[in-house]
């Protein structure tokens, strides 16, 4: 698909944090494309209109940070990721970060890709 912006925030370890920034960006018609939170509390997310997601956060006094990420659909099968990962390591680009999804029966899976050089490793994915 392509080089998105990628936000970044840490939530609190308390129920309904979560729901509340989702809550917040659905409020402002924001539509969230990708999304991981891990344990320590860091929330990723690629957002259709990533501008006004990250002023609606900053607004909540929200500390956001931003980077490109890949966001990328592969086929849903076996091998495709391995074939992503070959691709980014032959370009000679780290990946920090990645999480992915697919539907079951379904032809393409989803993956969004932190990288430390978007442009390069677009360019070896081709996209």
């Amino acid at each position: 698909m392509a080089v998105r912006t990628e936000l970044s925030l840490r939530l609190p370890n308390s129920p309904g944090a979560l729901a509340d920034v989702c809550r917040l960006l659905s409020a402002e018609q924001v539509n969230v494309l990708a999304m991981s939170l891990d344990a320590g509390g860091t929330l990723r997310l690629v957002v259709d209109n990533h501008t006004h997601a990250e002023g609606v956060l900053r607004d909540r006094q929200l500390d956001v940070a931003t980077r490109d990420a890949l966001l990328i659909q592969v086929p849903n099968g076996p091998g495709a990721l391995q074939t992503v990962g070959r691709m980014t390591a032959t370009a000679g680009v780290n990946i920090d970060h990645a999480c992915a999804s697919a539907i079951e029966g379904h032809p393409m899976a989803t993956v969004v890709i932190g990288v430390d050089d978007a442009a390069r490793a677009s360019a070896a994915v081709g996209v």
